[in-house]
């Protein structure tokens, strides 16, 4: 999947309902204008600790346990 990620719960939609991949390019193209690699690094750390964050709010320890489970569809 790429291009309609906008927010680091895009990207565990996007696994969840089966995507193997999840292009974020455009996430770090600010962050590098702004600061370069100190940003991107940045931007990355901030990245890994959402995710993680949010993946426990799900009850996942591991990316193998996200699955259409973890949605609401309204």
């Amino acid at each position: 999947m790429d291009g309609v990620v906008q927010r680091r719960t895009h990207v565990l939609k996007a696994l969840s309902i089966g995507a193997k991949a999840v292009g974020i390019g455009r996430y770090y193209l600010f962050p590098l204008a702004a600061a370069g690699q100190a940003g991107v690094e940045l931007a990355r750390g901030l990245m890994r600790i959402e995710i993680e964050r949010d993946m426990k709010l799900m009850g996942c320890t591991a990316i193998s346990q996200l699955s259409r489970d973890n949605l609401r569809f309204r």
